[in-house]
């Protein structure tokens, strides 16, 4: 994308630092990105060779996930750091199981917002809010929120690749308790979260820190908590590839970068 071709684009964006939002539309193959973000991507390359793969088990775990929720009767979604939208988004894959599906996305960055917005302007169930997730108040209370979303009713919590760039100084599990809290029995929440239990992530740890978007990985024993207050569904808080492939023993878990789990609300 020529940077000369994004008069659309709110005026507010940082072009001097790389965001992970536009950094894994790249690495997935996308448009939607800058100079800033191609450069580092091609050196997160260097020290991840697989990280389009890595990118795509994510992507296939979210529409794994989604499916199995809104086979369940999940009609309403809130998926929170949706990022830039890409083949598979979520209210794709729940509209197309049930028509009626409602989704809002929430995203911080002014790319991921814009490109929501033309993608669902035509689309009365689906809607995008530009929001910063850690402040749960203003997502949960805003308009936006409150005209798609009935929170009497259960709903699909989505947090996709987003709580690792919550460090534990904003004390995520109480983060997560805020959206938990907000919703009825019989909700979900479905969570990939990064990790480096399969390998060394030093390197790229150290190279997020460059970014607007610092990434604090955990070990399972740290996803763990994340799930507080809900009960996890089978396999549990598996390696993404392994959550319900659709291919039996699809693998892949073996050199996974993320964990992967869906919790009902107790």
């Amino acid at each position: 994308m020529a940077e000369e071709e994004l008069s659309w684009i709110p005026a507010d964006i940082d072009l001097t630092r790389p965001n992970a939002a536009r950094i894994y539309d790249y690495v997935l193959g996308g448009a939607n990105n800058f100079g800033v973000d191609r450069e580092f991507a091609k050196r997160l390359v260097v020290a991840v060779p697989d990280a389009q793969v890595q990118a795509q088990q994510n992507r296939g775990f979210l529409r794994r996930a989604v499916a199995y929720l809104t086979e369940r009767g999940i009609r309403q979604f809130l998926d929170l750091g949706s990022g830039i939208p890409t083949v598979g988004n979520t209210h794709e894959v729940a509209q197309r199981i049930a028509p009626d599906a409602r989704v809002l996305y929430v995203d911080n960055e002014a790319v991921a917002v814009a490109h929501s917005e033309l993608i669902l302007q035509h689309n009365q169930n689906a809607d995008v809010l530009r929001a910063d997730i850690t402040d749960p108040d203003t997502v949960l209370k805003h308009p936006r929120t409150r005209a798609l979303l009935d929170f009497d009713q259960p709903i699909g919590l989505l947090m996709f690749a987003i709580m690792h760039f919550v460090p534990d100084s904003a004390d995520p599990v109480a983060l997560v308790a805020r959206y938990r809290d907000a919703t009825v029995s019989g909700s979900y929440l479905a969570m990939s979260h990064g990790t480096s239990d399969n390998r060394d992530m030093s390197e790229t740890v150290s190279q997020y820190r460059q970014t607007a978007n610092p990434v604090t990985l955990r070990t399972r024993a740290e996803v763990l908590p994340l799930f507080d207050g809900y009960e996890l569904v089978e396999p549990g808080l598996v390696f993404g590839p392994a959550w319900r492939p659709e291919v039996e023993s699809a693998g892949g878990e073996q050199d996974s970068l993320i964990y992967g789990g869906v919790g009902r609300k107790l």
